[in-house]
């Protein structure tokens, strides 16, 4: 019997020069390349989420038969214009949900567990987390990301923006 070879996996990389990104019909994302080829209903994957949220991000859409399949990758979405990048990273907030933390009123440690009273994007929120290196991870080079007791997740895009105050109330207990 014929041994089945694998179909090559080649990364389809998108010049962010040579496609247009724009808002669509029913608030949809459209991407069109260079050579008119036209996909509606654009979503975005990022490859790296938490250690390079910005970088190699992934264009999928649905075939007429509605199976998924990519159009290709952008190395860098900040290197698109700014009207396309902000639709991309709409569609990544979509993708990936969570509270950004905007500036923390008090932590609190009890039973194993940090208590976190905090401002964020979507307004104030109480959270408990187990603090344990696993639920507090590194987000690009100076943030951090909180996996609460739900499994909800809280990000803080860089510790040093926040006062110093709050630098100190953070480390004290997030450190590693």
């Amino acid at each position: 019997m014929e041994e089945e070879k694998p179909e090559k996996v080649e990364i389809v990389f998108l010049d962010p020069k040579k496609i247009k990104i724009f808002r669509g019909t029913f608030e949809t994302i459209h991407v069109q390349l260079e050579d008119g080829t036209l996909y509606r209903g654009v979503f975005a994957v990022a490859a790296f989420p938490v250690s390079n949220p910005n970088k190699y991000i992934s264009l999928f859409c649905y075939d007429e038969k509605d199976r998924e399949y990519e159009i290709g990758m952008i190395e860098d979405i900040d290197t698109l214009p700014e009207q396309s990048r902000k639709l991309i990273e709409e569609a990544l907030r979509k993708q990936y949900f969570h509270f950004e933390i905007v500036s923390i009123n008090t932590i609190k440690f009890a039973f194993g567990l940090l208590f976190f009273d905090v401002e964020t994007d979507k307004g104030p929120r109480q959270f408990s987390m187990r603090w344990e290196t696993r639920f507090a991870f590194d987000y690009g080079k100076k943030g951090k990301i909180l996996i609460d007791i739900f499994e909800d997740r809280y990000l803080i895009r860089d510790v040093s923006k926040l006062n110093k105050i709050e630098q100190e109330l953070f480390t004290r207990y997030i450190y590693w």
